[in-house]
């Protein structure tokens, strides 16, 4: 087993418009029990492609998350689109995963898979994906180990993204979201707000105001963990920080976004092993 449980893979340059990251989960030996085998997501724009090398997950039916299907889906490999509520999941054993989690406007550009149908929703990725992508899903998860995966994922996706001549560097949703609008405003004849809107919807499967939400709290999250351990933290300060209206704004999207408070979430995110996703990113 790798030395460290939960790591995060950011992507080269020439990937970095294209994959935001791969977040990688082992916790084979880790003896986890209980609530420490649960996982807590927040809504994402973006577009997971993930891998059990081994074990799975429960989709779990919590009030103010994501509602699962009667039938979880369940597969060696699985394609999650944008999510506009968070997700609670359940591990009943060890997991060894592998999460690709992608820009939507770059995986439609690369596939042609519409996302609009795929919002809040998990699928067998042999449902939608095209043949040529199933083939090095196929290879992805024969692969033995972690380090073969991500080279097979660089070999894969680089001449693709390449081919298409879309270099658009961004680490932040603030970056790519306002560098999504400009591109839907002058890539086309029809310059109505109803044809911008579309425009986005499309590409990423959501909404602008959607997106927008979602930036707004990556940079309330960034701007919480850069203000940890000063004597003059306060969440107004924050809220001002992130462009939100005032704190209860701050408060409200927060919770829809996440399923708790600020305050619940960053205590949670410090004292909770199900909270490793969100810990990855600080």
């Amino acid at each position: 087993m790798e030395t460290e449980p939960t790591r995060l893979w950011l992507p080269p340059l020439a990937l970095a418009g294209c994959v935001r990251a791969v977040m990688l989960r082992d916790t084979r030996g880790l003896r986890l029990e209980g609530a420490q085998r649960e996982n807590f997501f927040p809504a994402t724009p973006l577009v997971s492609l993930f891998w059990w090398a081994e074990g799975g997950s429960e989709w779990l039916a919590t009030p103010g998350f994501s509602t699962p299907p009667a039938t979880q889906p369940h597969a060696p490999a699985m394609l999650g689109g944008p999510f506009t509520l968070p997700s609670h999941t359940r591990n009943p054993g060890d997991i060894h995963a592998f999460k690709l989690l992608m820009l939507p406007d770059a995986f439609t550009a690369l596939t042609g898979v519409v996302l609009d149908g795929l919002v809040n929703r998990i699928v067998d990725v042999r449902e939608v994906l095209p043949a040529d992508w199933q083939g090095w899903v196929a290879a992805m998860s024969a692969a033995p180990h972690d380090a073969a995966r991500l080279q097979l994922l660089e070999a894969f996706l680089w001449p693709r993204w390449q081919a298409l001549d879309a270099r658009r560097p961004s680490r932040r949703y603030a970056d790519w979201t306002e560098a999504l609008a400009v591109r839907a405003a002058t890539s086309a004849p029809g310059r109505s707000l109803r044809q911008w809107e579309r425009r986005i919807k499309a590409w990423a499967g959501l909404p602008m105001r959607e997106l927008r939400a979602v930036s707004r709290a990556e940079t309330a999250f960034y701007a919480v963990a850069a203000a940890e351990g000063r004597p003059d933290f306060n969440w107004a300060d924050i809220a001002a920080e992130a462009s939100y209206a005032d704190q209860s704004h701050l408060c409200r999207e927060t919770r829809r976004l996440t399923g708790f408070s600020p305050q619940e979430l960053r205590r949670r995110i410090h004292a909770d092993e199900a909270f490793w996703a969100y810990r990855l990113w600080r």
